[in-house]
């Protein structure tokens, strides 16, 4: 197993946590760092990527800002979602050069490590096809939204934990009309140790791609 490095950056504001993500992108391009994992949650925040558009945001500017709701454009692939406390979301900054040049399969190994995840917390999850992301039934529990530069992903995945599912209706999720969102809490019945997700959700992207993590600090 080769090896890695997570960072727990906790709760950070989504264009902190950018910056953040982007000084560790450019060092692993210049194979500064090892593969890195950027665990994090946000305030409440709406992001729309490049495939996404402000047709699918359902409530004007000026009230999101009333309910403490940040908007963000930014460069990840996908349309518009949801951000906020209690929902777990990860940046892998993986070289894909040393994990088979396919992006399309650094997705499906993000799914697969996440709906292993779920299994250990008996959530039964899977895929939608032609549908990216990770799903119980019709309704999404994860999203999964990438990046990549010479070969280095970035952005990633948000999984939703204990998050209040409200500011979904705020938008279409992913502009899909016809299905659902949930999360972990809302499928068992009861609040969920995050702590534990995000021990999990290392252990799981640790199998899949066949890495072994270790905690690292932040770079200044």
């Amino acid at each position: 197993m080769k090896k890695a490095g997570v960072i727990d950056l906790g709760l950070k504001a989504y264009g902190e946590a950018y910056k953040i993500q982007m000084q560790h992108l450019e060092k692993r391009i210049k194979r500064e760092i090892p593969d890195t994992l950027l665990l994090v949650e946000h305030p409440p925040v709406i992001t729309i990527g490049r495939g996404g558009t402000e047709q699918h945001l359902l409530m004007n500017k000026e009230l999101l800002k009333q309910k403490g709701i940040s908007l963000y454009e930014t460069n990840r692939g996908g349309d518009i979602t949801y951000h906020g406390p209690g929902q777990l979301v990860g940046y892998p900054i993986f070289d894909l050069k040393e994990h088979g040049r396919d992006l399309h399969q650094a997705v499906r190994n993000y799914e697969e490590s996440i709906i292993r995840t779920l299994a250990e917390f008996d959530i039964k999850a899977g895929r939608i096809k032609e549908l990216t992301g990770v799903w119980v039934g019709d309704e999404k529990v994860a999203a999964i939204g990438v990046g990549v530069r010479k070969w280095v992903t970035f952005h990633g995945f948000a999984l939703n934990v204990n998050n209040d599912l409200t500011p979904f209706s705020y938008i279409i999720p992913c502009g899909i009309r016809d299905k659902g969102v949930t999360s972990m809490k809302k499928l068992l019945g009861q609040e969920v140790d995050m702590q534990r997700v995000k021990q999990k959700i290392v252990e799981k992207f640790g199998e899949v791609f066949n890495l072994n993590f270790d905690e690292l600090p932040v770079i200044k």
